[in-house]
């Protein structure tokens, strides 16, 4: 994963078109009268905002551990990503709904031309695309690097900046379609309620994109474990150990872009002596570090053969059964 110059640049990118595009929309909706233009002019406001979150988020996120954060600063990309997704919905949406409103129960009022906005939307559709086409090849191209489909690997990534770059460029691409089609169906009818229903529809867009954002946002920042591929492989990589005779437990969280916290409690060889669950202790400790490049923190946990009762309620949790308690009827079973 990107944790530096690639998002940086991307994020920078956006946040100059977005600058550029938020200024020639508000003047080309000011001198059209245009609600369908000032609502993606709103929009492109709420994108630039974000971008200076999204800055913020890379530069305070890759700050290294210290004595208050021993696991380091990394979760507030997430933190900053979260406020990016609620200013789309307060500045983007809301106003995108009150503009809308405005057009739709407002006096009504005649255009003073059509060809200013025709010009802003083209100029605003080819800089966004351009800004788009960036941050999708760069998720390209870290998903192939992760061996996954694009899509699948925006769905589970846990870097929030150039997901967030492609999500609101997306959203701007089809605002802008809408706004084109409520200013065209305005210019042919004579009717601005086509205008106004634009900015409507505009301002569900960016609601939708919001929440979309934030939900992603806020599951990383409350603690979200790996994926099931790299808990797999966590798994495989504990039980190659001959010295592991099971593995009890393994919990996962995300701790920032590309890092994880990995708690393991294991089963071993009961003949191992404390040095020898030292040493092995290490070696997977290094095993995991070299095998998942997303492992940042280990915690390893020796268990003993006699903590069956734990067992049992772990299961329990997992079938949703009542456990047993070891002298009750059919205990052992399944026991070293």
């Amino acid at each position: 994963m990107s944790h530096g110059g690639g998002s940086s640049r991307t994020v920078i990118i956006a946040l100059i078109v977005n600058a550029v595009i938020a200024l020639a929309k508000g003047i080309g909706g000011a001198l059209s009268g245009s609600g369908a233009l000032l609502s993606e002019a709103a929009h492109s406001v709420a994108d630039t905002i974000n971008e200076i979150f999204l800055l913020t988020a890379l530069r305070r996120g890759d700050r290294p551990a210290d004595e208050r954060h021993p696991f380091g600063y990394g979760k507030e990309r997430f933190f900053w990503s979260l406020l990016a997704a609620v200013g789309i919905f307060v500045a983007g949406a809301i106003y995108s709904f009150f503009e809308g409103y405005q057009t739709l129960t407002g006096a009504p009022h005649e255009s003073t031309g059509f060809i200013v906005p025709y010009i802003v939307l083209g100029v605003a559709a080819a800089l966004e695309g351009t800004s788009w086409l960036r941050a999708v090849r760069q998720l390209r191209g870290e998903a192939h690097a992760h061996d996954r489909g694009m899509v699948e690997y925006v769905r589970t990534s846990d870097d929030p900046t150039v997901k967030t770059v492609a999500s609101e460029d997306s959203a701007a691409l089809v605002g802008i379609l809408i706004a084109f089609l409520g200013i065209l169906l305005h210019q042919i009818t004579g009717d601005a309620v086509y205008d106004g229903v634009a900015s409507l529809l505009i301002g569900a867009v960016l609601v939708y994109v919001a929440f979309a954002l934030g939900h992603d946002s806020m599951g990383l920042l409350i603690g979200e474990a790996a994926t099931p591929d790299v808990r797999r492989r966590l798994l495989e990589q504990l039980q190659s150990f001959d010295e592991v005779d099971e593995v009890v437990d393994l919990q996962t969280m995300r701790i920032g872009t590309g890092r994880l916290i990995v708690a393991a409690r294991l089963d071993f060889d009961p003949g191992l002596s404390s040095d020898q669950i030292e040493h092995v202790s290490a070696q997977i400790e290094h095993r995991l570090h070299e095998r998942v490049p997303q492992v940042d923190q280990v915690f390893l946990d020796a268990t003993a053969p006699t903590d069956v009762v734990s067992r049992q309620r772990r299961a329990a949790r997992e079938s949703a059964a009542p456990w047993r308690y070891p002298s009750e009827p059919g205990d052992g079973q399944g026991r070293k």
